[in-house]
């Protein structure tokens, strides 16, 4: 299992765990983090922008091209902003620390 250290909008942590190849995106969403995921995984919004803590951001790789376009659509982004729907966890991840930013929210939870 890979250990995830979420920091939700309030502050508060949430720790999840993954199985290596499974994505940011659907671990956050199991651990009821307000992470949307409109598109589903297909990079095709912004709504499961989060902020990755500067200690593991240069672990992840680049960020694509369609990603970082994506990004800029995305308010409150950092210089360690990533989309979860694109980190793909691995053990060398184990630990990975992120943050939801305070401007996330779910429209399924309307």
């Amino acid at each position: 299992m890979v250990a995830v250290t979420f920091t939700d909008p309030e502050g508060k942590i949430v720790e999840a765990q993954g199985e290596p190849g499974d994505n940011l995106l659907r671990v956050a969403q199991a651990a009821g983090l307000p992470l949307e995921g409109t598109c589903e995984g297909q990079m095709a919004c912004s709504t499961c922008h989060l902020v990755v803590d500067p200690d593991w951001f240069d672990r992840l790789g680049d960020a694509s091209e369609p990603e970082e376009d994506m990004l800029d659509f995305a308010a409150g982004v950092r210089r360690t902003s990533r989309l979860a729907c694109q980190i793909d966890l691995t053990d060398e991840l184990d630990g990975l620390a992120v943050t939801v930013p305070a401007d996330a929210h779910d429209a399924r939870r309307m």
